[in-house]
C-alpha cells in the first residue's frame, strides 16, 4: 500500500494488510515529528493528510472486522438430508 492509496477514499483496504497499515501509521508519526523539528511545515501538512488516511483505513478495517460474522440460514447439511427417502418411494 502506498501513500496515494491511503489518500483515496474509494479504495477499500484489505483486512490482511492491517499490520502493514500500522507500520505505515507509525512511520508517518515519526516523519511528522522529524519534519516539525526541521521546520518543514509543508511536509508536515502532506504527511498529516497521509496519516489521516492511514487512520481512516485502519478504522474501516476495524469496523469491517466488528461486523463480520457468519449467519446461520437454517439450511440442512448434507448428512442431514442424505439418508432421507422421498414419500413417493415409501408408498410403492
Amino acid at each position: 500500500m502506498n501513500m496515494s492509496c491511503l489518500r483515496c477514499p474509494l479504495l477499500r483496504p484489505d483486512p490482511g494488510h492491517r499490520d502493514r497499515l500500522i507500520e505505515i501509521r507509525d512511520n508517518l508519526l515519526a516523519r511528522i515529528d522529524g519534519a516539525r523539528r526541521e521546520g518543514w511545515l509543508g511536509e508536515v501538512d502532506g504527511l498529516q493528510i497521509s496519516l489521516d488516511g492511514a487512520r481512516q483505513k485502519l478504522a474501516q478495517i476495524d469496523q469491517f472486522n466488528e461486523h463480520r460474522t457468519s449467519v446461520n440460514l437454517g439450511l440442512p447439511t448434507f448428512p442431514e438430508i442424505a439418508g432421507r427417502t422421498s414419500s413417493r418411494e415409501t408408498q410403492t
